[in-house]
């Protein structure tokens, strides 16, 4: 695993650039170190998270908006104020059926995103 570091203790959203992660699709990353990450992702409508796994657990809380997730064989629709959690290696993926935000919390960080 190669060093990432870690964030600023104190960041504002504000003042931490959107990435394009997909079309329709922005992330922030909002604070990290070695263990876990936080990061924010904004869906238009339409926009799909496709179906991929890692070694990570992930919990997401719906900010707002709606979207159908799938983890897994199942398949729901959440809404703002709902959450979920998925172990690592479980395949699943994402559809945004209304604009939306969800907040991402990944253990250990995600690499990848640097």
């Amino acid at each position: 695993m190669k060093d990432i570091g870690t964030s600023k203790e104190f960041l504002k959203s504000e003042e931490v650039k959107w990435e394009t992660v997909g079309e329709g699709v922005q992330r922030q990353i909002l604070g990290y170190d070695d263990k876990i990450l936080l990061a924010k992702v904004k869906f238009e409508v339409g926009s799909i998270g496709p179906m991929h796994e890692h070694h990570h657990s992930q919990v997401t809380y719906v900010v707002s908006g709606e979207f159908e997730l799938t983890i897994g064989d199942e398949t729901k629709t959440l809404k703002g104020g709902d959450s979920f959690y998925i172990p690592p290696h479980k395949l699943h993926g994402a559809i945004c059926k209304e604009k939306g935000i969800l907040i991402d919390v990944f253990s250990p960080i995600r690499e990848d995103f640097f």
